[in-house]
C-alpha cells in the first residue's frame, strides 16, 4: 500500500498531539495516511509499553489511519546512524509517501530533535539507488515537513484543521495514561496536567489565527515550497 502522507514520531502520541488534524484533512481528500512510531515510549513516566500500544491502536482507529507501524527503537537512546537510518528509509521505500511529516527540529524533549534529523536524513538516503535496503525500490519523498510540538516555532505552513479539532482531541485522549485524568495515581509530568490539554487547544487556536481560521497546525520546512497557482494560497 502506498501512503501519500506518512508521519514519523519519536513516541506514540507525538503525531496525535501535533499533526493529527492534518492527517485527517488529507484522509478526507482521499489520501492514504500512515504513522510510523520510532519507539514504544519505553521510558515514559506513566503507563506501560503494553498500554501505550493499546492506546496507539485506539487512536489509529479514531484518525482512520491506513497504516501504523512501530520500529521498536530504544526510547531515549536511538541514534542517527546507518542502522537506524536504514530502518526509517525502509519504511519510506515500503510506503512511498509524497510527503513525510516528522518531529520538530528543536523541542523540549531531546528525542524530538534527534528523530527530526534522523527522519530527514533517511528521506534523502532512501532515494539513493545504490543503497540496498532489503531489495526495496529507491524512493525519495517530495518534501519533509516538521510539525511543531511543545516549543513554539514560527511556522512556514499552517493547515486549517477547524473541522477536525474535536476529533484531534479525541485521538489525543486515547492515550489516557499520558494525559490529564483526575483519577490517575501516576506521577505528574509536563503533559499530564489539565493545563496542558488546554494548551494544546490554545496552540491550535494560535496557529489558526495566523491564517484567519479557528484552528490550525503549523509546520516548518527545510527548503522553499513551490506553488503553481498563487490564487490557491490562503
Amino acid at each position: 500500500m502506498r501512503c501519500e502522507i506518512l508521519a514519523f514520531a519519536a513516541h506514540p502520541d507525538d503525531v496525535e498531539l501535533a499533526a493529527s488534524g492534518t492527517m485527517m484533512v488529507h484522509a478526507a481528500l482521499g489520501k492514504k495516511i500512515g504513522v510510523i512510531d520510532l519507539t514504544r515510549g519505553q521510558l515514559g513516566s506513566r503507563g506501560s509499553v503494553e498500554l501505550r500500544s493499546e492506546e496507539a491502536e485506539k487512536a489509529s482507529k479514531i484518525l482512520g489511519l491506513d497504516v501504523r507501524e512501530n520500529l521498536g527503537m530504544e526510547d531515549g537512546w536511538f541514534k542517527n546512524d546507518r542502522s537506524h537510518i536504514e530502518k526509517v528509509a525502509g519504511m519510506i521505500r515500503k510506503y512511498k509517501p509524497e510527503i513525510v511529516l516528522c518531529n520538530a527540529w528543536k523541542d523540549r524533549h531531546p528525542d524530538h530533535g534527534r528523530a527530526s534529523k534522523l527522519v530527514s536524513e533517511a528521506a534523502f538516503y532512501s532515494g539513493l539507488v545504490k543503497l540496498d535496503i532489503d531489495g526495496l525500490e529507491a524512493h525519495r519523498p517530495r518534501m519533509v515537513l516538521h510539525y511543531i510540538q511543545d516549543r513554539m516555532l514560527n511556522p512556514d505552513i499552517v493547515i486549517d484543521i477547524s473541522a477536525y479539532m474535536d476529533k484531534k482531541m479525541e485521538a489525543i485522549m486515547a492515550f489516557s495514561s499520558q494525559f490529564y485524568d483526575p483519577k490517575s495515581k501516576g506521577p505528574t509530568t509536563p503533559i499530564s496536567s489539565k493545563e496542558f490539554i488546554e494548551f494544546v487547544r490554545g496552540r491550535a487556536r494560535e496557529m489558526g489565527r495566523l491564517i484567519g481560521v479557528e484552528y490550525g497546525e503549523g509546520f516548518t520546512v527545510e527548503r522553499a515550497v513551490g506553488v503553481k497557482d498563487l490564487t490557491l494560497l490562503s
